[in-house]
C-alpha cells in the first residue's frame, strides 16, 4: 500500500462492494495519478464498531473503486495475498497509530503475530500494548492493512472492529486460524 500525503481534503467519494462479510463500504478522495483516481480513505465491514457511514455531500462513484474492488474480489475468492493500493490518512493518524499501522501492513499473509510482537516491534512495553491495541482499533483499512492477523499472546481471537467472527473468517480464508 502506498500512503499518499496531503489528502485530507476535498470531496468524499465511495462505493459499495460485495464479499463474504457482507457488503463493504469504501470511502476514498480524489487524486490524481491514484489508481481510478482515488486514494481509500476507509475500508469498512457491515456492522463495524466506529465503521464510516455515507454522509450528505458524498459521491458514490463505482469507477472510482474498481480496482480496489478487483483486489479484494481476488483476495476473497484466495487469489492474491496481498493489496497495491493508494491510500490517505485521515485525521485521527497520529504517528503512533503510523507505527503501529506499518507494522500491521508487513504482517505476511497466512501467518499471525501477537499484540505483545506489535509493541515491541513499535518499541511499546508493558503498558504500551494496550496503546498497541488502541491502534489497531482504530486501522480505518479493514481487511486492506491486515488486523484481522494480530491475535492474544494465548492464541485466541481479540478485538477486531469487524466482529471476532469476520477475524475468524479472515483467518481461514489465509488458513491462518489458530487451533
Amino acid at each position: 500500500m502506498n500512503v499518499i500525503p496531503g489528502t485530507e481534503t476535498g470531496v468524499l467519494r465511495y462505493a459499495v462492494v460485495g464479499s463474504p462479510l457482507g457488503e463493504l463500504l469504501l470511502v476514498g478522495r480524489a487524486v490524481p495519478g491514484a489508481p481510478g483516481g482515488t486514494a481509500l480513505v476507509s475500508l469498512s465491514l457491515p456492522g463495524q464498531r466506529g465503521g464510516a457511514r455515507v454522509e450528505d455531500g458524498w459521491v458514490r462513484d463505482n469507477a472510482a473503486f474498481a480496482e480496489i474492488g478487483r483486489q479484494l474480489g481476488a483476495y476473497f475468492a484466495g487469489e492474491r495475498t496481498g493489496f497495491d493500493i493508494a491510500y490517505a490518512e485521515g485525521p485521527g493518524a497520529t504517528e503512533f497509530r503510523r507505527r503501529v499501522w506499518r507494522t500491521v501492513d508487513t504482517i505476511p499473509y497466512g501467518a499471525t503475530v501477537t499484540y505483545g510482537q506489535i509493541a515491541a516491534r513499535v518499541g511499546a512495553s508493558g503498558a504500551g500494548v494496550r496503546a498497541v491495541g488502541s491502534a489497531i482499533g482504530r486501522n480505518p483499512l479493514l481487511v486492506v492493512r491486515p488486523c484481522h492477523r494480530v491475535i492474544g499472546s494465548d492464541g485466541a481471537l481479540r478485538g477486531y472492529a469487524g466482529g471476532l467472527e469476520g477475524k475468524r473468517r479472515l483467518l481461514g480464508l489465509e488458513g491462518a486460524l489458530p487451533a
